[in-house]
């Protein structure tokens, strides 16, 4: 059973940044809304659109038109571009290096590991990763002035669902996501949603962009998510 914890004191103001964001939670894949509103993230492969001929880019095209012209619901495309981090690969590398026999080529693995340090760092080479959100709002009320200064007074004040209504909304949002997953396949791009530890890593490079490639957040069932 997962430990709970209070991160204020009720009698002591927030002053975490946090309150300031459009999420309230993250939970079963789901990215939750202080409005109510509930949006999956799908990472998507990319295409080489030079390298296909004429007649395949004309495929792709007609594809890709075919997929807008279906869509009755809005969507975003979200490009993020990071330094390449090749820290894991390094690591592979060093271990390898140590439990080489062979002194050639523990040597030689010594050298391209070192070759491959000067080569990222010298080039500064970017990672661009492609992402789709797709949304659904359950829970549509106008906005009035005094709705304006009870959201600006408590910005944490959002809609909750029960898990009925959560499993509800969930079951429709991922209707839209299959839907946007089989346009796109269609167009050539391949599609994965993102899970519950991979979105908070997203929003926490979205949300600390001079944070370094270096860092990572630990795994969810360590995070105190509320």
């Amino acid at each position: 059973m997962a430990k709970t914890q209070k991160v204020q004191p009720k009698n002591k103001p927030e002053t975490s940044t946090q309150r300031y964001l459009d999420i309230d939670t993250i939970q079963d894949s789901v990215v939750v809304l202080k409005d109510g509103g509930l949006r999956a993230v799908l990472m998507a492969s990319s295409i080489n659109f030079d390298l296909k001929s004429t007649d395949e880019q004309d495929s792709i095209i007609y594809a890709y038109q075919n997929f807008l012209n279906s869509l009755d619901f809005p969507i975003q495309i979200q490009v993020s571009s990071r330094v390449l981090n090749i820290n894991g690969y390094l690591r592979y590398l060093k271990e390898f290096e140590d439990t080489q026999q062979n002194e050639l080529l523990r040597m030689q693995t010594s050298e391209y590991s070192m070759f491959v340090q000067e080569l990222v760092s010298g080039a500064n080479i970017v990672n661009k990763t492609f992402y789709v959100v797709i949304p659904f709002d359950p829970v549509e009320r106008p906005e009035g002035l005094l709705d304006k200064l009870s959201s600006a007074l408590n910005p944490k004040l959002g809609v909750r669902y029960n898990k009925q209504e959560f499993e509800k909304y969930k079951t429709q949002l991922w209707q839209r996501v299959n839907s946007v997953m089989y346009g796109l396949k269609r167009a050539g791009v391949y599609m994965t949603p993102l899970n519950t530890q991979e979105l908070i890593e997203l929003y926490y490079t979205f949300y600390n962009p001079d944070s370094k490639p270096t860092e990572s957040l630990h795994s969810v069932e360590e995070l105190d998510i509320t």
